[in-house]
């Protein structure tokens, strides 16, 4: 990998850097600076937090935050220099006699060895300690869990500001959105000021593929991307795509329909560009629907192995959202397909895929064609649309033209038969600490969703799971989390150190809700924390995505103003009739866990825990 790395930069620095390949990064900087998209986070504390990178160490706090003079002056030199770039990569790295290289091997037996060197440490230590050292540690954990089990004093919590219920938004904010139709072709626009950028958003209807062809979908979304065209290989479209537009991108959604069994199931190309570059962008998506290339083996594979690599590397570091994933997958076609999608199916899709890719490529190629053929038909396309008024105008014209290239063809339904895991599931990695989930299907044992569900939720995380899950049982985070579509209430941990005893704090919930004492102003806390989740900080793009999430899914304005309203007069009542939905429901939960070996072997023989057990990592 050095090699190739120092190979990389010299061969750049002596052959030069393509031009293309310039002017895609230079546009790229360029746009995402003037976008200055933040994503959820609000864009005032990212500009602070930026600020800090040199005031911290009495830098100018101002430094980092303009960027037209800085722009200017590489454009300059760019015009200026000949080898601007390559100058650069020559002195800052070919040069530069400042560098490390680090190497992790991995050690089968390091778990193991550690153990062992812990436990031969902790005796040695222990062998030397007389009686009254012992007694002092005793009594220094005991005051430790005392400490741990103390709730704050009300002196010490009123100190915290915190807001009132009248300082609350009564209404919800609407977004706008106007229901259009061109072309046979539903489209949903949002009249918002995007300081000069349509966001654009393209979505096929993934209910018209056969099921065998789902876990396909996001290697499928990305060779649309990614592996060219027949006139541009994919570095040369990748390098079009960083010239004329602010990127595109490709986005899944899977879920269930309010007030219906039915499944959503989309596949979104997510494009963006200044208002001039509009035909650039509508082009580029043209030629990468209409004419992509599906049948280069080595990219194809480059893509599985990338993938496969992807998807294994976060599932520690993501556990808990594993384990979320496969629970959900039982109790609803959205969930198992998000499942087949990105969890640990996928991943095992995924290891027989490359096999598959080199002795069977010709099948796995027809699959990619015959995927394109079947969702490329604009009688089940979505267009969603966020710009202004005037943008949208000089827009509708490109558009139009775009839309009426593709075939119509009437929109097929074909119906998918899931068939969910073992309900009890622990899955081994290697890892120290585990990943602990349980899942209950509150809407199958007659619950019906209320707002204060939200605020009720939320004091969970923050209170009991907080104080049982990670202050005293040791482990980084604890959730739970309640799906209003499907009625799912998950319970998670994560990197924890614990398991069995996880899980029977998440079976005392419904005694912990039944009795808890909750005064004025522990109440408004919960309310104003779920009102917050409810007014996320949103940018443009957000809102015109958001609301096209809305609109697919059932979400009315009606429907959120009436759980708002619910959620702004939440009573202690609504807790204990909770902890009584929780007390019938949670003998029917279903657990996953995913953890070390030992651990889950333990739950297993010790715990009496009915665990599938499979390996993983």
């Amino acid at each position: 990998v050095e090699s190739l790395i120092i190979d990389t930069l010299n061969g750049l620095k002596e052959n030069g850097i393509d031009p293309h390949t310039v002017e895609a990064a230079v546009n790229t900087t360029e746009f995402r600076l003037r976008e200055y998209n933040t994503g959820s986070y609000p864009r005032g504390l990212t500009l602070m937090l930026t600020a800090l990178t040199t005031w911290l160490y009495d830098g100018d706090p101002l430094a980092l935050l303009p960027f037209e003079s800085q722009l200017k002056d590489i454009k300059s030199r760019l015009k200026s220099e000949n080898r601007y770039f390559e100058n650069i990569i020559d002195r800052h790295f070919l040069k530069n006699s400042h560098r490390a290289t680090v190497v992790l091997e991995p050690d089968t037996n390091l778990g193991k060895k550690e153990e062992s060197d812990e436990r031969e440490r902790l005796d040695s230590a222990r062998k030397a300690m007389d009686k009254g050292e012992i007694e002092k540690i005793r009594e220094n954990t005991r005051e430790l869990k005392e400490i741990q089990e103390k709730p704050d004093s009300p002196e010490a919590l009123a100190t915290i500001p915190t807001l009132k219920l009248e300082d609350l938004e009564q209404e919800n904010k609407k977004i706008p959105m106007a229901i259009l139709e061109r072309e046979d072709v539903k489209i949903l626009y949002h009249d918002i000021s995007t300081n000069g950028i349509l966001y654009l958003d393209i979505g096929f209807n993934l209910h018209e593929l056969p099921q065998k062809y789902i876990p396909y979908i996001p290697l499928f979304s990305r060779a649309l991307l990614e592996m060219g065209t027949q006139k541009e290989d994919y570095v040369k479209i990748s390098q079009r795509i960083g010239r004329k537009t602010g990127g595109i991108h490709s986005s899944i959604l899977t879920s269930l329909v309010r007030n219906k069994e039915e499944t959503e199931a989309r596949l979104f190309l997510r494009g963006k560009a200044v208002l001039s570059r509009v035909p650039d962008l509508l082009g580029i998506i043209e030629d990468l629907l209409s004419n992509p290339r599906l049948d280069n083996q080595e990219r194809f594979k480059q893509m599985v192995l990338e993938e496969k690599a992807r998807q294994e590397q976060s599932i520690i570091p993501s556990g808990h959202q594993v384990v979320n994933l496969r629970l959900r997958s039982h109790f609803s076609e959205s969930g198992w397909a998000a499942e087949q999608m990105d969890g640990i199916t996928y991943l095992f899709f995924l290891r027989e895929l490359v096999k598959k890719v080199d002795d069977e490529w010709p099948s796995v190629s027809a699959t990619l064609k015959e995927m394109l053929q079947i969702l490329l038909n604009r009688k089940s396309m979505l267009v969603n649309a966020t710009v202004d008024k005037e943008g949208w105008t000089n827009a509708t014209t490109h558009i139009d033209n775009f839309l009426g290239k593709f075939p119509a063809k009437d929109p097929r339904h074909v119906e998918w038969s899931p068939k969910a895991p073992d309900d009890f599931e622990g899955m081994t990695v290697p890892a120290k600490v585990n990943y602990v989930g349980k899942g209950i299907d509150l809407y199958r044992r007659g619950y019906r969703f209320k707002g204060s569900t939200g605020v009720v939720t939320r004091y969970l995380r923050t209170s009991w799971l907080w104080d049982r899950v990670r202050v005293q049982g040791g482990a980084y985070g604890a959730f739970c989390s309640f799906d209003h579509l499907s009625g799912i209430l998950t319970f998670l941990s994560y990197r924890d150190p614990n398991l069995i005893k996880t899980l029977d704090v998440f079976d005392e919930t419904a005694e912990f809700l039944g009795n808890v004492a909750l005064d004025e102003n522990e109440l408004t806390k919960c309310i104003t924390g779920a009102i917050g989740d409810m007014d996320a900080y949103m940018l443009p793009d957000a809102k015109g995505y958001t609301s096209l999430i809305r609109y697919l899914t059932g979400t009315t304005d009606e429907y959120l103003q009436q759980v708002r309203d619910e959620v702004l007069s939440t009573g202690v009542d609504d807790f204990r009739n909770f902890a009584e939905v929780l007390r019938k429901a949670r003998k029917t939960g279903l657990v996953k866990v995913l953890g070390s070996e030992s651990a889950i072997n333990d739950a297993v023989k010790e715990g009496g825990l009915p665990l599938t057990v499979f390996e993983v990592l």
